[in-house]
């Protein structure tokens, strides 16, 4: 039987979406990038097709992660970017190549270096990081009001005042125990 991966999280900002390639940080972790296969197919379905990965790559990429989250954290809660974070992300960006270019319906798309290598696709997600820890795009970072997520997204919404990750798993979970809670606090009467 093959071994089931749990699904990715897919957002709209690249690097947001690449810390969130582990998930529940705070209780039951979940590692959606276990293997150096399933990088390449995060990579894959994030526009950043890489021929192969390496276990010393996936730990880069890892590193990267969890670099990109302690600065989002930071940023999102207004403390100083931790400097050893900083000098991953800026290493990974430095250690990549690849170019922005443009499609014929005017989107920009990244084209990995000619030996497509996971070191460019990290390169690509340090710049997304840069770009947004900077404040160089419209949005502000937040941390997902879920106890055990903690995940930090992007927030583009009009009002900057998304509390959840994701409405379709932290939000819905947590809603429902609020309306459980309540549901013990007030029981309905019997008819």
């Amino acid at each position: 039987m093959p071994v089931r991966f749990p699904d990715f999280r897919l957002g709209n900002v690249l690097a947001t979406s690449f810390t969130a390639t582990l998930t529940e940080r705070c209780g039951d972790a979940v590692e959606r990038i276990p293997t150096p296969q399933r990088l390449v197919d995060w990579l894959a379905v994030s526009g950043l097709a890489v021929q192969s990965c390496t276990p010393a790559q996936l730990e880069l990429a890892r590193e990267l992660r969890e670099s990109i989250h302690a600065a989002a954290t930071a940023a999102a809660t207004g403390g100083p970017l931790p400097a050893a974070a900083v000098r991953v992300i800026n290493d990974r960006s430095l250690q990549g190549r690849a170019a922005a270019v443009l499609t014929p319906d005017g989107r920009r798309r990244w084209q990995l270096g000619s030996a497509s290598r996971v070191e460019d696709a990290l390169g690509v997600i340090a710049a997304d990081a840069i770009g947004i820890l900077a404040g160089e795009r419209d949005g502000k970072l937040a941390l997902c009001a879920s106890p055990t997520c903690r995940a930090a997204f992007f927030d583009t919404s009009q009002s900057r005042t998304r509390k959840w990750c994701d409405m379709n798993t932290c939000g819905n979970r947590q809603k429902k125990a609020r309306f459980k809670a309540n549901e013990r606090k007030n029981p309905r009467p019997a008819k």
